[in-house]
């Protein structure tokens, strides 16, 4: 794990430790098989952002406690579950250097262990009374299936205008971290201007935080190697296409929507619509429009009790832009 997030986690350190332990406890079963896949599920954790976002919230906004856990352990059920039934949908092999779930034991038992996630974040909502919790966070899982639903149907007539780009990806990523924001603030607070502020801040935090992912794909020597061009085979319209195709004469407009539709697997088109992305200015754009929620977020977060917690989620912002992968 990089030193930056141990540093940024430092306000909440023994809390994400805590933490550990209780998730594994909520994924407990019965069922051999289960505890088997569900084990393997928590030993390939990534680097935590969002239990951060939880306990940073709801330490900036007041004192954690039991529900605060819970709220973490809800959003990493509910959202493990999606990540699950989405590598059966793509028919993924991998998730972050490691098998899927559904590469290792077929897609009827991924589905099943999915299903299964979601009834124990829903179960340990419910059982402790935590129906303000459930709702920020089922609301979450809703609108990122919109998301999804509305890329897929969009991708397939490749006309995705600026807004509809920024509608999939508030619903898609913003939407989740804006969960994890607002949970952690409603789990010690029930003052909602101080949760509705969490909440637009994990919103605007999300929205730079897809853009930098989009900007990967052109990534460039210096900064994230080669670009990969995969959003463009997989024909998806991202921020920086957008722009350069509405900054181009019919004709080029209409070459290079030829490849994304027709030639998106051979690698020597891709780069043609890379160096076209790069050439009408798409790459400076996005990263303009990135800065300009950056800026948003912050004016948001001086809005926020000012402590240890307001400082790290500061960084936590800058390190989702700056992140080299």
């Amino acid at each position: 794990m990089s030193k930056a997030i141990n540093e940024i986690k430092q306000p909440v350190a023994e809390h994400m430790l805590a933490f550990e332990e209780k998730f594994k406890d909520a994924m407990k079963s019965s069922v051999p098989l289960l505890d088997k896949i569900t084990n393997y599920i928590v030993k390939r954790k990534g680097k935590q952002i969002r239990p951060l976002f939880v306990f940073l919230s709801a330490q900036n906004a007041g004192t954690i406690n039991e529900s605060t856990y819970r709220a973490a352990a809800l959003i990493e059920l509910l959202h493990t579950a999606t990540l699950v039934h989405d590598d059966v949908v793509d028919d993924s092999n991998e998730r972050r250097g490691f098998f899927s779930v559904n590469a290792l034991f077929k897609n009827k038992i991924a589905v099943l262990i999915g299903d299964f996630l979601l009834s124990k974040g829903l179960l340990l909502s419910l059982d402790n009374n935590d129906f303000h919790l459930l709702k920020i966070v089922s609301n979450a899982v809703r609108e990122m299936s919109e998301g999804e639903l509305l890329q897929i149907e969009k991708a397939r007539r490749l006309d995705i205008s600026e807004e509809i780009y920024f509608e999939i990806i508030t619903k898609k990523t913003a939407t989740l971290i804006a969960a994890c924001c607002a949970a952690g603030a409603a789990s010690v607070n029930d003052d909602q201007k101080i949760i509705e502020l969490a909440k637009e801040f994990g919103t605007l935090t999300g929205i730079a935080f897809q853009i930098k992912d989009d900007l990967f794909d052109y990534g460039n020597d210096d900064q994230i190697g080669k670009p990969t061009g995969i959003d463009v085979k997989e024909k998806k319209m991202t921020l920086p296409l957008i722009y350069a195709l509405n900054n181009c004469s019919w004709l080029e407009k209409r070459k290079v929507i030829n490849i994304i539709k027709n030639h998106n697997e051979e690698s020597e088109q891709v780069k043609v619509v890379i160096d076209f992305v790069i050439e009408k200015g798409g790459i400076a754009y996005a990263n303009k429009v990135m800065h300009e929620y950056k800026n948003k977020a912050l004016d948001v977060l001086a809005k926020l009790p000012k402590n240890a917690s307001r400082d790290s989620l500061e960084r936590l912002l800058v390190y989702a832009i700056e992140r080299k992968n």
